[in-house]
């Protein structure tokens, strides 16, 4: 708690008003966006990656590269941002938006370069970031009851889900990379 009485998570929201009235639906919709956006990147992305590498003999790892950048890039992401959106009581503000943004999509980039370059320790930090993201997404729902409570404890499996695949995920980057 800081002096001003208002935690680091709410400094990252800058006190976002609660989502009501008639533009409570648009305002959900345009929080959405970015992680609509980045999703379908990773969505296409995948796509082009898995439409490029067997055909051409490219990348050992082409196969494993288009299903990441489709499920974790792409679909976790929508689940998780649209999620936020529809769910939350308060709109997390930018600042958490950019964190939750930059943590994943740059943490996803570097489990995908440190695999296609066989180096754990790439992967590992991306890892990290992944986790800081999850911590932010499921912090983003902490104290908020506005929501079916079935809405959020699903919210919060697909978070534990995703948790829980990011040290498998790197383990097996360790032991098949040494």
């Amino acid at each position: 708690m800081r002096k001003d009485g208002r935690s680091g998570a709410e400094e990252l929201d800058h006190g976002a008003p609660a989502v009501t009235g008639g533009d409570a639906g648009a305002e959900r919709a345009w929080h959405a966006v970015p992680f609509v956006l980045w999703g379908f990147v990773g969505i296409i992305g995948g796509g082009l990656v898995a439409a490029v590498t067997h055909p051409l003999g490219w990348l050992e790892h082409g196969s494993w590269a288009a299903a990441y950048l489709v499920l974790v890039v792409g679909v976790a992401q929508l689940g998780l941002g649209v999620g936020q959106a529809w769910l939350a009581d308060r709109l997390p503000g930018r600042g958490r938006v950019a964190l939750e943004l930059v943590t994943w999509n740059a943490g996803s980039a570097l489990v995908v370069l440190g695999t296609l370059v066989a180096h754990p320790w790439v992967v590992d930090l991306g890892g990290v970031l992944l986790v800081v993201a999850l911590a932010a997404y499921l912090l983003a729902l902490c104290g908020q009851s506005g929501s079916p409570r079935w809405a959020r404890w699903t919210y919060r499996l697909l978070v534990l889900v995703v948790l829980v695949s990011v040290p498998v995920g790197l383990v097996l980057s360790t032991v098949r990379h040494p």
